[in-house]
């Protein structure tokens, strides 16, 4: 099974979304029905893993909250953008809620994530596309805007790969309680 964890987001905001994906030759896109803010990486676990680290996930406690994407940008090495994706405005809740799932997946016999987390959507991946042909995506898309959205839960998903690409299928739901 290879899992993550994350927040699932509303029609409307999957659909705002989509309205920037378009624009960059040679750009795989996500999947509108598949866009989210990944909280956890998992990888590869088996049945047992997954029920460990399910039962860690619901012993966590944290409030929902309000999220607003805001701008586009890249990844890249170097020179090179692998990844363009949708950011989150004022992405503290959604931080401490990673770092509650960190501790949960460490716990678990997991590695510890290395990378400084970063709060997005991805729209597209891309095969190492020159970041400076990027330019006019970016300033074309660069006042994007969307939400508040209420946040009221995180999901753990399987990533499935299936003749028609990749689905992503809930596993299990967590609410996030009260209103910040």
């Amino acid at each position: 099974m290879r899992l993550f964890v994350a927040l699932p987001l509303p029609e409307d905001a999957r659909a705002r979304l989509a309205a920037l994906q378009s624009g960059v030759p040679g750009a795989r896109w996500v999947d509108r029905d598949n866009l989210h803010v990944t909280l956890r990486f998992v990888g590869e676990t088996d049945r047992h893993g997954a029920e460990e680290l399910d039962a860690g996930l619901g012993s966590i406690r944290a409030p929902a909250f309000g999220l607003t994407l805001a701008g586009v940008g890249f990844f890249d090495r170097g020179r090179y953008a692998h990844t363009l994706w949708a950011g989150v405005e004022k992405p503290e809740p959604v931080a401490f809620l990673r770092d509650k799932i960190e501790s949960v997946v460490v716990r678990a016999g997991l590695e510890p994530e290395r990378r400084k987390f970063s709060a997005h959507v991805t729209l597209a991946r891309l095969d190492d596309v020159p970041s400076v042909r990027l330019g006019p995506y970016i300033e074309t898309r660069h006042g994007f805007s969307a939400g508040p959205y209420p946040m009221t839960r995180f999901t753990l998903f399987e990533s499935r790969r299936g003749g028609d690409g990749v689905h992503y299928e809930p596993l299990a739901e967590y609410p996030l309680s009260g209103i910040t």
